[in-house]
């Protein structure tokens, strides 16, 4: 009987993996597999199949490639890509490492809608994802980065390091799994217990629960299983948030289930290069960011409030979600809400069932990723255009209204809303700080914030890193309360603070995190420490800074994958003063990703430094062989002329990259330097021209102008210009003979 269940089950569940991929798994005893489960769990089992979990990673058999492999091609960038079958095989032909077409068997197939991607293997047990992808919806291949132009050995080409499954995906898609990198080879012996998001991603391993669900009778109690569903905020976000979070991982293998996300992950902040100012996600962000800076976070709402975990649908139907707590029936679970009727015109203020009286389309806009997967913020915010416009963030209303303004939405919102509060989701010192601003009004505002306790964690240790350029030798007293703050998010930002403090200041503020209960945390106060003197420490503080720093230089290498890994590991070394293992570093990076201009312009600056000319050069010159218009590299090339007395050939490196780009002040400025010190006052005064057209509060431009005038022999212009320079630099020193014209 028990037989005749497990395989009505299995075929429920269709492609529910096997048993043999279990067996490439470390540690398999410990888990039970979905199989097993099903036994008692049919119905979750099976909603569990269709859904995103369980599409996740399928084997690439009929039925879950759901693709067009009968011989169609794909064209992008001149490069025509071929799909099709050999015997039972799914292949693809597509431009391989070195550019040239090659023909991979299909390995994997990952998701399910709104696009399906596929793996191949390219050597080494190295797993790549193709940049192609099918769009299940439209039923058409097209490809995921349409406007990009990355040929063979590059990064982000589709063979490149920053498409690598086991280092970028992976870990979220399938069970237990092990990376199995080695650094020393190169190569992978990747296992996992399953090879989709299965029962046990989320439950743990339950093989001590199945054989206890099997006996007959049960003479013990069940053991325990983490609790998940409704009033479990922190096991739910234990859970669900390491996936669904832009942040990266401190070890090969995945994390204990359940275990918490700061000791063994660093999640990724709210900073410009993922979010918009007002917090809006921007980048591929995968949700928790935007989650944990809601006032629903913080009422204790949880993931499975919304979303059943198994099928991974929402609760209910459209606005229904919504309102099983949001209307004049409450919810016991959150007293604090509002008994009132939100579904209704007087609160859209759109017509009832249409798309615009969604509660989403106000309170949760998407973003599309990947061309066509629109996912939406979970900051759950009330609309505030004018903030949004502030960050150059979009906002709700003129997303749908394109010829109206965000002041005209702003006044209708008022005008609906006069008495609504938005201060949990004032962004303005943040926003300032993106926009340039380091005025001290801004650092104050910046540190206000970050001692709130009344604000979302996040973006309080968002503050707390932009912080970091308004701190100096001296830092506030009050900011010390932060490295014992509740966050270790916030514990985490404050420890570069007080990088510039004196060393004994330094060492009895973040001695006692090199034994915070946070890894992320004894992380930070490790690496900030490394540079002083380890000798003059005493045997406790330099035996918990040295286990501090190999737990770090641990998770650095558990990511040898991947050249962020190396820059990290770069970088530390610089701080010790370990020359040739920065070098090292620093080149295994720019080994990874060729094109990392910033590993080919610290090493230039580190042999420059190390007074080794000739070896900056050369690394310029092979940084510049990937990267011919990188700007740091053309940049740091005008500057060894510049060393050598040779501002003929700096000239000619400002001028190239001005030809890459012409909106560059420094360029121009650079370029007018150059030509004063080559005495040509004509160049100088045109290049000065074009810098104050594009930075008109620029001193150095000012002054630039002023001594091509006096070289040239026009003392009125030379005045002027020197005149304007000081008014918009009081202190500046000007050179003496501009500083003579001034005085008479």
């Amino acid at each position: 009987m028990l037989r005749s269940f497990l395989a009505r089950a299995l075929l429920v569940i269709g492609c529910l993996l096997t048993w043999a991929s279990l067996a490439a798994a470390a540690d398999v005893e410990a888990f039970a597999g979905s199989a097993a489960c099903s036994e008692c769990h049919a119905d979750e089992t099976a909603a569990w199949a269709g859904s995103h979990h369980g599409w996740a990673l399928r084997e690439p058999v009929e039925g879950a490639v759901l693709g067009d492999f009968d011989n169609a091609t794909f064209s992008h960038k001149g490069i025509a890509t071929r799909f099709f079958r050999d015997g039972g095989r799914f292949m693809v032909e597509t431009d391989g490492p070195d550019g040239k077409l090659v023909a991979y068997p299909i390995r994997y197939a990952v998701g399910v809608t709104p696009l399906q991607q596929y793996l191949v293997e390219t050597g080494n047990g190295r797993l790549q994802a193709l940049d192609i992808a099918w769009d299940t919806v439209a039923q058409k291949w097209y490809h995921l980065y349409p406007d990009t132009d990355v040929g063979a050995g590059n990064g982000l080409h589709w063979t490149g390091s920053y498409k690598n499954w086991q280092a970028r995906c992976a870990a979220c898609h399938q069970t237990g799994f092990d990376k199995g990198f080695d650094p020393k080879t190169a190569t992978y012996q990747s296992k996992w217990t399953e090879l989709t998001v299965s029962c046990e991603s989320c439950h743990g391993p339950s093989s001590d629960h199945v054989a206890w669900a099997r006996q007959s009778p049960r003479s013990s109690p069940a053991p325990q299983m983490l609790k998940l569903g409704p009033g479990q905020q922190a096991n739910e976000l234990a859970v669900c948030g390491p996936c669904h979070a832009r942040r990266e991982a401190f070890e090969q293998k995945n994390a204990p289930i359940g275990a918490p996300i700061g000791d063994h992950y660093n999640l990724s902040l709210l900073t410009p290069d993922l979010y918009f100012g007002d917090g809006q996600q921007n980048a591929e962000v995968f949700i928790l960011g935007s989650f944990l800076q809601s006032k629903m976070k913080a009422k204790g709402v949880t993931c499975s409030n919304c979303h059943e975990p198994h099928a991974g649908k929402l609760v209910a139907e459209g606005n229904a979600v919504c309102t099983q707590c949001h209307g004049t029936a409450g919810n016991a679970a959150f007293p604090s809400l509002a008994l009132k009727d939100y579904d209704t015109e007087a609160h859209t203020h759109h017509k009832a069932g249409s798309e615009a009286a969604q509660c989403v389309s106000c309170h949760m806009p998407d973003r599309a990723y990947m061309v066509n997967d629109r996912r939406r913020d979970h900051f759950f915010r009330k609309p505030d255009p004018l903030q949004s416009k502030a960050a150059g963030a979009p906002d709700a209303c003129t997303t749908c209204h394109t010829d109206k303004s965000a002041e005209w939405a702003a006044g209708q919102i008022a005008a609906w809303f006069p008495d609504a509060d938005r201060g949990w989701q004032d962004r303005a010192a943040l926003i300032a700080f993106n926009g340039g601003e380091r005025t001290q009004p801004v650092f104050d505002a910046l540190a206000a914030y970050a001692m709130d306790l009344d604000r979302p964690d996040i973006v309080r240790a968002t503050a707390v890193g932009a912080l970091r350029e308004g701190t100096g030798p001296q830092v506030n007293d009050a900011l010390k309360a932060l490295l014992s703050d509740r966050s270790e998010l916030v514990r985490t930002a404050a420890v570069p603070l007080f990088r510039q403090v004196d060393q004994q200041t330094k060492l009895a503020l973040l001695a006692p995190l090199l034994g915070d209960p946070s890894r992320q945390v004894r992380h930070a106060a490790a690496i900030e420490l490394a540079g002083g003197d380890l000798a003059a420490l005493d045997a406790p503080t330099r035996e918990a800074l040295t286990k501090a720093l190999g737990e770090y230089m641990d998770s650095r290498l558990a990511n040898a994958d991947m050249p962020e890994a190396h820059m990290a590991l770069a970088g530390l070394a610089l701080s010790m003063r370990k020359w040739e293992e920065a070098e090292s570093a620093f080149n295994q990076a720019g080994k990874i990703d060729p094109q990392l201009e910033q590993a080919w312009l610290t090493l230039a600056r580190l042999r420059a430094a190390l007074g080794d000319e000739a070896g900056a050069e050369a690394y310029l010159q092979k940084g510049l062989q990937y990267l011919p218009q990188g700007i740091g590299l053309l940049f740091e090339r005008a500057a060894l002329e510049t060393r050598r007395g040779n501002d003929a050939r700096a000239i000619d490196w400002y001028r190239r990259i001005i030809a890459a780009d012409s909106a560059i002040v420094d360029a121009w400025l650079g370029l007018g330097a150059a030509a004063l010190r080559s005495r040509q006052p004509a160049l100088a005064i045109d290049a000065a021209g074009k810098a104050i057209a594009l930075a008109p509060a620029s001193a150095d431009a000012h002054v630039i102008a002023a001594y091509g005038s006096y070289l040239q022999g026009d003392l009125p212009k030379a005045r002027e210009n020197a005149r304007r320079a000081r008014e918009l630099a009081p202190g500046l020193q000007l050179p003496a003979e501009l500083d003579s014209l001034l005085k008479n």
